[in-house]
């Protein structure tokens, strides 16, 4: 219990100053594990935090739950109640490929099992709801830019959630920056781990982010089990308890 408190006085003290995730502090013993340049997990590191932790939603209104957040990324989280949970997973994938310029990774299946790919959506593919069916039709024009890449993440948030991400992941042991927390259902969740760290004796513990509903800003959780800390410890089995669902260890997946 007191290395608990000692571990919140510390994060309670750096929580704003850090800009970024890879600035966030770690507990005593712990180094953040290697990560290849141009990876997932290191692009993750990078993303910037605001500087205040406070949640808002789409709408501009406070969450009404501030205590499950520790910090809050800085990344928008649009006008329309979209950017949900596993959409805020899907959201932070897409924009590492762009960003990386890999458009042609950003491809999400929808419930119904159609690929929507980015891809085309940039070459005038959109897709209509036809019996229950999204059927792709080229009827745009052609544009690739920042308002096109919003646009088809907009339609992506509409057509896919946890069901269909839950079939899309490869479930994994080890667990890494990027991997994903994930129960598909309705309702179901997904949180991200925005980052992984080892002590010598091996053992490991990583950061996760959510958004949840209604639409909101993504941001790292805290520990309910570790007082104000955000790490959560890699080692156990059978549950793993976040500020606002509960999964199961075996629940760890990642992108192909």
């Amino acid at each position: 219990m007191k290395k608990y408190i000692l571990i919140a006085a510390l994060f309670s003290v750096h929580t704003l100053s850090a800009q970024t995730v890879q600035d966030l502090p770690l507990p005593a013993g712990y180094s953040r594990i290697p990560q290849q340049e141009g990876t997932f997990g290191a692009w993750l590191r990078k993303v910037a935090l605001k500087k205040e932790n406070t949640v808002y939603l789409y709408n501009g209104n406070k969450k009404a739950n501030q205590s499950a957040q520790f910090a809050v990324l800085d990344i928008s989280v649009g006008k329309k109640d979209l950017q949900q949970c596993a959409d805020a997973v899907m959201r932070l994938y897409a924009e590492y490929c762009y960003a990386n310029r890999e458009l042609n990774k950003i491809k999400f299946k929808a419930t119904d099992g159609t690929v929507m790919d980015y891809a085309g959506w940039t070459k005038g593919d959109r897709f209509i709801l036809r019996n229950g069916k999204l059927k792709r039709s080229r009827i745009a024009t052609a544009a690739e830019n920042r308002a096109v890449f919003g646009q088809y993440l907009e339609f992506v948030f509409s057509y896919a959630g946890t069901l269909s991400l839950s079939r899309e992941l490869q479930s994994v042991n080890n667990i890494l920056p990027g991997d994903v927390f994930i129960q598909g259902g309705s309702p179901g969740h997904a949180v991200i781990v925005m980052d992984v760290a080892v002590n010598k004796t091996g053992q490991k513990i990583f950061l996760l982010a959510q958004s949840y509903m209604p639409a909101q800003d993504i941001h790292i959780l805290r520990n309910p089990a570790s007082g104000q800390s955000p790490w959560y410890e890699a080692a156990g089995q059978g549950e793993l308890l976040t500020p606002e669902w509960i999964f199961n260890r075996g629940d760890l997946k990642r992108f192909l």
